[in-house]
Protein backbone atom coordinates (compact mmCIF):
# COMPACT_ATOMS: atom_id res chain seq x y z
CA UNK A 1 0.00 0.00 0.00
CA UNK A 2 2.89 2.03 1.02
CA UNK A 3 4.66 1.45 -2.61
CA UNK A 4 1.33 2.64 -4.48
CA UNK A 5 0.89 5.62 -2.35
CA UNK A 6 4.62 6.54 -3.39
CA UNK A 7 4.38 5.93 -7.12
CA UNK A 8 1.13 8.35 -7.16
CA UNK A 9 2.86 11.07 -5.71
CA UNK A 10 5.79 10.29 -8.36
CA UNK A 11 3.21 10.58 -10.80
CA UNK A 12 1.88 13.45 -9.12
CA UNK A 13 5.39 15.00 -9.46
CA UNK A 14 5.89 13.97 -12.99
CA UNK A 15 2.95 15.61 -14.12
CA UNK A 16 3.89 19.31 -12.22
CA UNK A 17 7.25 18.90 -14.04
CA UNK A 18 5.75 18.02 -17.49
CA UNK A 19 3.34 20.88 -16.93
CA UNK A 20 6.24 23.04 -15.62
CA UNK A 21 8.14 22.49 -19.01
CA UNK A 22 5.09 23.35 -21.45
CA UNK A 23 5.05 26.95 -19.21
CA UNK A 24 8.40 27.68 -19.48
CA UNK A 25 8.58 26.76 -23.07
CA UNK A 26 6.16 28.89 -23.52
CA UNK A 27 7.10 31.91 -21.49
CA UNK A 28 8.98 34.92 -23.08
CA UNK A 29 10.94 35.39 -20.38
CA UNK A 30 14.46 33.63 -21.52
CA UNK A 31 16.60 36.37 -21.01
CA UNK A 32 15.23 39.65 -19.83
CA UNK A 33 17.46 43.06 -20.35
CA UNK A 34 20.20 43.79 -17.58
CA UNK A 35 19.75 47.02 -15.70
CA UNK A 36 23.33 48.00 -15.19
CA UNK A 37 25.34 51.00 -15.76
CA UNK A 38 23.57 53.63 -17.59
CA UNK A 39 20.57 51.39 -18.04
CA UNK A 40 19.41 51.03 -14.53
CA UNK A 41 16.28 53.69 -15.01
CA UNK A 42 14.76 52.49 -18.81
CA UNK A 43 11.69 52.89 -20.40
CA UNK A 44 11.20 49.59 -21.81
CA UNK A 45 12.50 45.76 -20.78
CA UNK A 46 12.92 43.55 -23.31
CA UNK A 47 12.05 39.83 -22.89
CA UNK A 48 13.32 36.91 -24.95
CA UNK A 49 12.25 33.77 -25.11
CA UNK A 50 12.16 30.66 -27.54
CA UNK A 51 8.80 31.56 -29.95
CA UNK A 52 8.66 35.38 -29.61
CA UNK A 53 10.42 38.25 -27.96
CA UNK A 54 8.60 41.01 -26.05
CA UNK A 55 8.77 44.95 -25.08
CA UNK A 56 7.60 45.83 -22.04
CA UNK A 57 7.09 49.51 -21.82
CA UNK A 58 7.33 51.91 -18.47
CA UNK A 59 3.63 52.63 -18.88
CA UNK A 60 2.65 48.89 -18.66
CA UNK A 61 1.79 48.14 -22.66
CA UNK A 62 3.42 44.93 -24.18
CA UNK A 63 4.30 44.25 -27.77
CA UNK A 64 5.42 41.30 -28.59
CA UNK A 65 6.44 39.66 -32.06
CA UNK A 66 7.16 36.41 -33.10
CA UNK A 67 10.14 35.12 -34.76
CA UNK A 68 10.17 35.69 -38.58
CA UNK A 69 12.43 32.99 -39.72
CA UNK A 70 13.35 29.99 -37.80
CA UNK A 71 16.88 29.32 -39.69
CA UNK A 72 17.78 32.64 -38.68
CA UNK A 73 17.33 31.75 -34.88
CA UNK A 74 20.79 31.23 -33.22
CA UNK A 75 21.86 27.51 -32.48
CA UNK A 76 20.41 27.99 -28.51
CA UNK A 77 17.30 28.98 -29.60
CA UNK A 78 16.90 26.51 -31.93
CA UNK A 79 17.46 23.17 -30.21
CA UNK A 80 15.82 24.53 -27.15
CA UNK A 81 12.67 24.38 -29.64
CA UNK A 82 13.19 20.55 -30.41
CA UNK A 83 14.10 19.87 -26.98
CA UNK A 84 11.44 21.66 -25.46
CA UNK A 85 9.14 19.95 -27.84
CA UNK A 86 10.26 16.87 -27.54
CA UNK A 87 10.04 16.92 -24.06
CA UNK A 88 6.25 18.13 -23.97
CA UNK A 89 5.55 15.01 -26.23
CA UNK A 90 7.56 12.58 -24.66
CA UNK A 91 6.41 13.71 -20.71
CA UNK A 92 2.82 12.86 -22.62
CA UNK A 93 3.73 9.09 -23.27
CA UNK A 94 5.75 9.22 -19.72
CA UNK A 95 2.08 9.66 -18.72
CA UNK A 96 0.27 7.39 -20.49
CA UNK A 97 2.72 4.73 -19.47
CA UNK A 98 2.53 5.24 -15.97
CA UNK A 99 -0.59 5.21 -16.23
CA UNK A 100 -1.37 1.89 -17.58
CA UNK A 101 1.14 0.31 -15.49
CA UNK A 102 0.36 1.79 -11.79
CA UNK A 103 -1.03 -0.60 -9.25
CA UNK A 104 -3.48 1.87 -8.57
CA UNK A 105 -5.20 0.81 -12.16
CA UNK A 106 -6.40 -2.55 -13.54
CA UNK A 107 -5.63 -1.86 -17.18
CA UNK A 108 -2.81 -4.92 -17.07
CA UNK A 109 -2.79 -7.67 -14.70
CA UNK A 110 -0.35 -7.61 -11.84
CA UNK A 111 3.31 -9.39 -12.59
CA UNK A 112 6.63 -8.60 -13.90
CA UNK A 113 5.29 -7.13 -16.76
CA UNK A 114 3.14 -4.20 -15.16
CA UNK A 115 6.40 -3.34 -13.02
CA UNK A 116 8.36 -3.13 -15.75
CA UNK A 117 5.77 -0.87 -17.70
CA UNK A 118 5.92 1.59 -14.55
CA UNK A 119 9.79 1.21 -14.45
CA UNK A 120 9.39 2.30 -18.41
CA UNK A 121 7.05 5.14 -17.26
CA UNK A 122 9.70 6.51 -14.73
CA UNK A 123 12.51 6.08 -17.19
CA UNK A 124 10.97 8.42 -19.54
CA UNK A 125 10.00 11.39 -17.05
CA UNK A 126 14.23 10.70 -15.97
CA UNK A 127 14.96 11.03 -19.63
CA UNK A 128 12.41 14.52 -20.17
CA UNK A 129 14.66 15.68 -17.46
CA UNK A 130 17.44 15.60 -18.41
CA UNK A 131 16.56 16.39 -21.96
CA UNK A 132 14.96 19.79 -20.67
CA UNK A 133 18.27 20.45 -18.58
CA UNK A 134 20.01 21.25 -22.02
CA UNK A 135 18.67 24.07 -23.30
CA UNK A 136 18.04 25.78 -20.09
CA UNK A 137 22.24 25.28 -18.78
CA UNK A 138 22.82 26.61 -22.42
CA UNK A 139 20.71 29.77 -22.32
CA UNK A 140 21.66 30.54 -18.43
CA UNK A 141 25.99 29.60 -19.99
CA UNK A 142 25.50 32.29 -23.11
CA UNK A 143 24.12 34.67 -20.65
CA UNK A 144 26.10 34.29 -17.74
CA UNK A 145 29.19 34.92 -19.86
CA UNK A 146 27.62 37.92 -22.04
CA UNK A 147 26.97 39.70 -18.76
CA UNK A 148 30.46 39.45 -17.53
CA UNK A 149 32.20 40.13 -21.02
CA UNK A 150 33.86 43.61 -21.63
CA UNK A 151 33.41 43.44 -24.70
CA UNK A 152 29.49 43.08 -25.27
CA UNK A 153 27.91 46.76 -24.88
CA UNK A 154 25.68 47.50 -21.50
CA UNK A 155 22.66 47.66 -23.69
CA UNK A 156 23.05 43.86 -24.96
CA UNK A 157 23.64 42.57 -21.54
CA UNK A 158 20.88 39.70 -20.51
CA UNK A 159 19.98 38.24 -17.11
CA UNK A 160 18.08 34.86 -16.27
CA UNK A 161 14.72 35.03 -16.52
CA UNK A 162 11.78 33.88 -15.10
CA UNK A 163 11.35 30.89 -17.66
CA UNK A 164 14.79 29.44 -16.62
CA UNK A 165 13.71 28.98 -12.94
CA UNK A 166 10.47 27.53 -14.13
CA UNK A 167 12.55 25.29 -16.23
CA UNK A 168 15.09 23.95 -13.34
CA UNK A 169 11.92 23.24 -11.11
CA UNK A 170 10.29 21.44 -14.03
CA UNK A 171 13.25 19.12 -14.36
CA UNK A 172 14.00 18.76 -10.40
CA UNK A 173 10.23 17.86 -10.64
CA UNK A 174 10.36 15.24 -13.51
CA UNK A 175 13.76 13.70 -12.15
CA UNK A 176 12.43 12.92 -8.65
CA UNK A 177 9.23 11.94 -9.69
CA UNK A 178 10.64 9.06 -12.26
CA UNK A 179 13.18 8.56 -9.81
CA UNK A 180 10.47 7.33 -7.36
CA UNK A 181 8.48 5.77 -9.71
CA UNK A 182 11.25 3.29 -10.75
CA UNK A 183 12.10 2.66 -7.09
CA UNK A 184 8.58 2.00 -5.70
CA UNK A 185 7.76 -0.25 -8.89
CA UNK A 186 11.49 -2.07 -8.28
CA UNK A 187 10.65 -2.59 -4.60
CA UNK A 188 7.09 -4.09 -5.39
CA UNK A 189 9.34 -6.53 -8.21
CA UNK A 190 11.69 -7.60 -5.45
CA UNK A 191 8.92 -7.93 -2.85
CA UNK A 192 6.29 -10.13 -5.72
CA UNK A 193 9.38 -12.23 -7.10
CA UNK A 194 9.33 -15.25 -4.73
CA UNK A 195 5.93 -15.64 -3.63
CA UNK A 196 5.64 -18.30 -0.83
CA UNK A 197 4.39 -21.38 -1.75
CA UNK A 198 3.32 -24.22 0.61
CA UNK A 199 2.47 -28.05 -0.22
CA UNK A 200 1.36 -30.58 2.75
CA UNK A 201 3.08 -33.60 3.01
CA UNK A 202 1.88 -36.68 1.01
CA UNK A 203 0.97 -39.20 3.32
CA UNK A 204 -0.10 -42.81 2.03
CA UNK A 205 -3.40 -44.17 3.20
CA UNK A 206 -3.88 -47.87 3.96
CA UNK A 207 -4.93 -49.38 1.01
CA UNK A 208 -1.89 -47.46 -0.37
CA UNK A 209 -2.82 -44.64 -2.07
CA UNK A 210 -2.25 -40.71 -1.36
CA UNK A 211 -5.10 -39.18 0.68
CA UNK A 212 -6.65 -36.62 -1.49
CA UNK A 213 -7.17 -34.23 1.03
CA UNK A 214 -3.44 -33.74 1.64
CA UNK A 215 -3.41 -31.87 -1.94
CA UNK A 216 -2.98 -28.37 -1.48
Amino acid sequence: MTSAALEILGLGLGILGWVGVILACGLPMWQVSAFIDVNIVVAQTIWEGLWMNCVVQSTGQMQCKVYDSILALPAEVQAGRALTVIVALLGLVALMVTVVGAQCTNCIRPGKIKSRIVIAGGAIYILCGVLVLVPLCWFANIVISDFYDPTVPPSKKREMGAALYIGWAATALLLFGGCLICCCSCSQRDETSFPVKYSAPRRPTSNGEYDKKNYV
